[in-house]
């Protein structure tokens, strides 16, 4: 019984995630870029294998709206790398927010992570993952505020 009861508050998360993305497709389609029924059930897969991998949890459908309206318009993304840039921009985000000890809103990480992969990480999420959102968590972790920093190039 107990594991029903678990269950039904996943599977109703899941069911808002998915119209969440269905909801998402056509702003997706004014950039030429598409999601498909089973590229949104795989990027809620990712979502919730993000999330447990992480420790995270989450009340409402996930942070994938968010990221599909920041980077949809950015020039280093394609219809052919859309989902995969898309689950590795979710997993590093959910990854950032833990390191970096809830020190950023959710519109912060997303803002710095679009700065990044449009500049220097060239829409290398392998780049802002393991350079600028390092730096980002390590310098979240010991304090570190941007009004008080000198230089924030290894950041950007």
């Amino acid at each position: 019984m107990d594991e029903e009861f678990q269950l039904l508050p996943m599977q109703m998360q899941t069911i808002a995630a998915v119209q969440e993305l269905r909801n998402c497709v056509s702003v997706c389609e004014q950039y030429g870029l598409s999601l498909s029924e089973s590229d949104i059930k795989e990027l809620v897969e990712a979502r919730n294998c993000a999330l447990k991998d992480t420790g995270r949890v989450e009340f409402e459908g996930g942070i994938m709206p968010k990221l599909i309206y920041a980077f949809c318009d950015s020039p280093y993304v394609t219809n052919g790398t859309w989902t995969e840039t898309l689950m590795e921009l979710q997993e590093a985000f959910y990854y950032c927010k833990g390191e970096a000890e809830e020190r950023f809103s959710d519109e912060e990480l997303i803002d710095f992570m679009v700065q990044v992969f449009n500049g220097r990480a060239q829409g290398s999420a392998e780049y802002l993952t393991g350079t600028s959102l390092e730096a980002l968590c390590r310098y979240a972790r010991q304090g570190w505020d941007e009004h008080d920093a000198k230089d924030s190039g290894d950041l950007f």
